[in-house]
């Protein structure tokens, strides 16, 4: 695990979470830890769902596209027209 500091961050800033912290029954760090990972699923899941909106339209406009595996394949094996 690595460790962070952070510096020059407000007071009003550590009050909120130290508060927040102590609502949950956690250190002051435990929520943070939290806060961050939170924030990284959230935008994970920001983007997956941008990627299958992305998919969606190119499936609509383009239709389901076949497999290319085999012939890749078959050209890498040196095997005529798979």
């Amino acid at each position: 695990m690595a460790e962070l500091k952070i510096r020059d961050v407000s007071e009003h800033l550590v009050a909120f979470y130290r508060q927040r912290a102590a609502s949950k029954g956690v250190s002051l760090e435990e929520e943070l830890r939290q806060t961050l990972a939170e924030e990284q699923k959230r935008v994970r899941r920001y983007w997956l769902r941008r990627l299958d909106r992305l998919r969606a339209s190119q499936e609509k406009k383009y239709g389901i596209l076949p497999d290319s595996t085999p012939g890749i394949r078959a050209e890498r094996d040196g095997e005529p027209d798979a």
